[in-house]
């Protein structure tokens, strides 16, 4: 099932969990997987920056890969950044070999100008294969490189197999408008945009053209709503669910270590984790952190049922 520039929805970027040894926890996996298809999900990106990739050898990257894959017919996308595009394309062929739907590459952070943007996803892209469908993940307050507009457009027109943007700019409403603008005087041709940020700014980036999200959220249930309530043009009902989240989303969306932990933290009390253990280097919520996080889900409770936890 290859991704195509007409997926929408959500797809939530899946953390890796881990038993409190650092070893990878295959159970845990495949409840994680069975969860996100009953949250009525269209799509799962593994192997992401919160997936913590960068602390996982190979053949781990590929195993979990297999494991998510078999065990579910929604398309899965892996990500594949690395520092080289030998290790890009292993990764790759692999991950496609075995179902998945696509990759999503981000840029390193030494790219500067907009021809060194466009010249390492052209290069990318024939690293991978031109019969490989990616991603753009644009991350400037990770990744530190600017994408204008401009150069996205000249990277999707240079790649036909560039498929979608993930969009994480902040601010980046006005991107989002740019680009549809882009699509509608004909300089570029349609992709999927789906947003980042946790989800932070996802009621009016919606209401701007974006298709949906790609980010992890402790309850993608909701990205599922707000998302489906502003394509029907509920637009109240879809911001009235994303504000009573917003305080606890927030607390969530804390850069870092500490952000995933809260979401492991959760993922743990909802009954998909067994551990909420990051690989080392990691962090531990401490238990004013945690009484922090059950407040806030109390509060999120009164509206929504979701959050209402053992």
């Amino acid at each position: 099932m290859a991704l195509t520039s007409d997926i929408r929805g959500v797809i939530p970027i899946a953390p890796t969990p881990f038993h409190d040894d650092g070893r990878v926890d295959e159970r845990s996996i495949d409840r994680m997987t069975d969860f996100f298809a009953e949250a009525g999900i269209d799509g799962i990106t593994i192997l992401g920056q919160l997936g913590e990739a960068p602390k996982l050898d190979h053949a781990e990257g590929v195993a979990i890969a297999r494991r998510v894959v078999s065990r579910t017919k929604l398309p899965v996308v892996v990500g594949v950044s690395a520092p080289g595009f030998a290790a890009m394309r292993a990764l790759t062929r692999e991950v496609m070999d075995l179902g998945a739907a696509g990759v999503m590459i981000a840029p390193p952070n030494t790219l500067r100008s907009d021809d060194q943007v466009a010249g390492y996803y052209r290069n990318a892209a024939e690293a991978i294969g031109g019969d490989v469908p990616f991603i753009i993940q644009d991350y400037p307050l990770t990744f530190s490189v600017v994408m204008t507009p401009a150069v996205i457009r000249r990277i999707v027109t240079e790649n036909p197999s560039c498929v979608m943007l993930k969009h994480e700019d902040w601010p980046g409403l006005d991107k989002i408008t740019a680009l549809r603008g882009f699509e509608r005087d004909g300089s570029m041709r349609h992709i999927a945009i789906l947003v980042g940020n946790g989800g932070l700014f996802l009621d009016f980036e919606a209401e701007r053209g974006a298709d949906g999200a790609n980010t992890g959220y402790a309850f993608p249930e909701m990205l599922v709503d707000v998302v489906r309530l502003s394509a029907m043009g509920r637009r109240d009902e879809a911001h009235d669910l994303f504000d009573a989240h917003l305080p606890y989303l927030r607390y969530e969306q804390q850069q870092g270590p500490l952000g995933l932990a809260v979401r492991k933290y959760v993922f743990r009390r909802r009954g998909i984790f067994t551990s909420d253990a990051q690989r080392k280097p990691s962090s531990t919520l401490s238990p004013q952190a945690r009484a922090e996080v059950d407040y806030l889900l109390a509060r999120v409770a009164r509206a929504d049922p979701r959050a209402r936890l053992p």
